[in-house]
């Protein structure tokens, strides 16, 4: 197949492939601009991408009233430089997502 007959991804498989690590440090400037959305460990951080980017009021909505999904706080940002965590992270601009990378968190690929 040639490049012309390459299918297009699916946004996400196209989100799965523009997930990364992120250092809190690096995170800081986002931050300051009031774009960083925490993402809970119980929601996968793509599916919480793709929810934002097809604007899924009710979903968010949801997540936001349960604290699944909410604007990093200043609280969190404290914490965050005491701790100096890495992020699994992808954006959906102007938004970036974060989710604290541990040893159980990675986004699926689906």
């Amino acid at each position: 197949m040639n490049e012309e007959q390459m299918p297009e991804p699916s946004l996400v498989e196209r989100l799965n492939q523009e997930t990364g690590v992120i250092a809190w440090a690096d995170l800081v400037r986002h931050f300051a601009r009031g774009v960083v959305i925490h993402v809970s460990v119980q929601i996968d951080l793509i599916d919480a991408a793709v929810c934002l980017i097809e604007d899924n009021v009710t979903l968010l909505q949801t997540w936001a009233d349960e604290g699944r999904v909410r604007r990093a706080s200043d609280d969190d940002a404290r914490d965050w430089t005491k701790r100096e965590p890495e992020f699994w992270c992808v954006v959906s601009a102007p938004w970036v997502l974060v989710q604290e990378k541990t040893h159980a968190t990675r986004s699926t690929v689906h």
